[in-house]
């Protein structure tokens, strides 16, 4: 099976399990904790856990309530990023407090949250050793989830363009951390040693660390009709992703001035946003952040080494969509 088909068909049933736990009164409150859920999202973060029990010889029902539960938090994460950022749309849909209020938005998200932690305590089907290690890791990758927000902010603060390595510790927090925790959550549905949490914590580390790479470079050459965003959004905003870093270190004279004109620079025209684009797809910043993006695909890669069978294929055919995925 195609990793996308397989994505597919997880997807499905991660849904049907979502909606169930996902209902209650004040309907309006719980209307809101699903509103992004039920408007899209391919449950990349939910397969993982799926397909690292199977990996490993678990039953998929053994991890449905754990993959489920990753999935909230993962919304949970989006529905309060996007007030910290005071966004307006996501993926093309209004976003969990424009479309309800702050208020309703801010409770949606505890909502999220605490169910999370409710669904694996009340509906895990494992021993209450398996499921306390469970609730162990996604506590701890949740504080480091919000310690990745921080370092975000600072760097956005900061007049200073960081290194890739400020960079690179920064995604592995914010974003690399919740990849990481599904496959480890995975393995240990499966009932395994610390050796194959360790090694499928790899995989899944690596995984996000190239998934937010390749993310940033689309951020800036996407095309706004897959986006649902204005071409070169991210240097608008003046992000500090790897993509800019690259291109305003590389970038010499008159090519430097035309990113930094705009970096930064919510209301700058079109036409310079647009100059700015091409400049950096001149300067070959595509291929060098698609470079970086493999290598921690291949390292990735090889923390499965040890695995065989169709759920492993499926998972290393991952790290090709991910890193391959068209702007």
């Amino acid at each position: 099976m195609k990793s996308s088909e397989s994505i597919k068909k997880n997807a499905t049933f991660v849904n049907k399990f979502l909606r169930k736990e996902l209902r209650g009164e004040p309907k309006q409150l719980y209307d809101a904790a699903a509103h992004l859920i039920i408007h899209g999202g391919k449950r990349l973060r939910p397969y993982l856990v799926l397909k690292s029990c199977k990996v490993l010889g678990g039953k998929q029902s053994d991890a449905i309530a754990a993959a489920s539960s990753v999935e909230m938090i993962h919304n949970f994460t989006l529905v309060h990023d996007d007030i910290m950022d005071n966004d307006e749309m996501r993926h093309g849909v209004p976003t969990t407090h424009n479309k309800f209020d702050m208020p309703l938005a801010i409770l949606a998200g505890d909502v999220l949250y605490s169910k999370a932690y409710h669904t694996i305590s009340s509906k895990s089907k494992l021993s209450p050793n398996h499921t306390t290690q469970l609730v162990t890791k996604l506590s701890k990758a949740c504080v480091e989830i919000c310690e990745g927000q921080v370092d975000d902010v600072k760097l956005a603060e900061n007049k200073r363009i960081p290194t890739e390595r400020e960079y690179i510790k920064m995604i592995e927090k914010k974003t690399a951390v919740l990849f990481e925790v599904s496959c480890a959550m995975g393995a240990i549905c499966a009932k395994r040693k610390e050796k194959d949490v360790r090694n499928l914590s790899s995989f899944g580390r690596n995984l996000g660390i190239a998934f937010q790479i390749t993310d940033d470079l689309i951020g800036i050459m996407g095309d706004s009709k897959v986006t649902k965003k204005p071409v070169g959004n991210d240097i608008r905003e003046g992000k500090k992703s790897l993509p800019i870093l690259l291109a305003i270190r590389k970038a010499r004279g008159s090519d430097k001035k035309k990113i930094l004109k705009v970096f930064g620079k919510s209301k700058a025209a079109k036409k310079d946003v647009q100059t700015a684009v091409n400049t950096i797809r001149s300067l070959g910043i595509e291929e060098e952040v698609r470079k970086k993006a493999l290598q921690y695909a291949t390292k990735a890669t090889k923390s499965l080494d040890s695995y065989s069978g169709s759920d492993k294929n499926e998972m290393v055919s991952l790290l090709d969509f991910v890193v391959k995925r068209s702007l």
